[in-house]
């Protein structure tokens, strides 16, 4: 079953939309699904229905509502896709870790749901890296994370497990970004890196050309396995 709501701002001042999918008993945890550039779309929604099958209750915030609600792109889509990241160098990530934090918030107070892990996707695999450095929650994955080396500093704040899906040859992550990333966290006790040689940003997407299937199936297994070790 899936619905939209809407959670609370941190302030309690506003409030920003949801979609949230509901396992069919009482969830085993639940999960935040963070959106890439182009918003809680079609893609997203699968991502928190397929966790949703697995039991889990996955919620996907809206995290670009300040700039325009419902934004849903197509990153097939070349003008889309430009759009996209015109939104991206708008939006405040600062922010959108209060917005993530009100969402954790949201699941524990008013969902009764209190183990809590988050998946993000592009610029959500940089934001799950954010939200695992300065929020408490329970375990995060990113997915082709950009610009984590400009964060290696705050790895000392990760508390709980992470983990990052890192494709080789990724458009939007370069070969020294890789290097820092290994350098600064291969020995951080929470955190585990996985490489995917050869591929490029964008391969476990639901829909649309940027996916390898192979690729997707492992890293959502790894994914899977790891929210089932860590989110008990």
């Amino acid at each position: 079953m899936s619905e939209t709501v809407t959670i609370e701002t941190l302030s309690g001042d506003s409030g920003f939309s949801a979609y949230v999918a509901r396992p069919a008993g009482d969830p085993r945890a639940a999960i935040v699904v963070i959106q890439e550039i182009f918003g809680v779309n079609a893609g997203i929604r699968r991502k928190c229905d397929r966790l949703a099958e697995d039991g889990y209750l996955a919620v996907a915030p809206d995290l670009f509502w300040r700039l325009e609600p419902g934004i849903e792109l197509d990153p097939d889509v070349e003008p889309e896709f430009q759009q996209a990241l015109e939104w991206m160098n708008k939006f405040d990530q600062d922010q959108g870790i209060r917005d993530i934090e009100a969402t954790i918030h949201f699941i524990r107070q008013q969902e009764g749901v209190g183990q809590v892990g988050c998946v993000g996707y592009c610029l959500g695999g940089r934001l799950a890296y954010m939200t695992a450095a300065r929020t408490d929650v329970n375990a995060s994955v990113g997915y082709y994370g950009v610009g984590i080396d400009w964060l290696l500093r705050e790895k000392h704040s990760i508390a709980h497990p992470l983990m990052l899906h890192i494709p080789t040859a990724d458009g939007f992550v370069d070969k020294d970004t890789q290097k820092a990333m290994h350098e600064g966290l291969d020995d951080h006790p929470k955190v585990t890196l996985h490489d995917y040689e050869g591929l490029d940003h964008g391969f476990a997407t639901e829909f649309g050309k940027r996916r390898d299937e192979d690729a997707a199936q492992l890293a959502d297994k790894r994914t899977a396995e790891f929210f089932a070790e860590h989110l008990a």
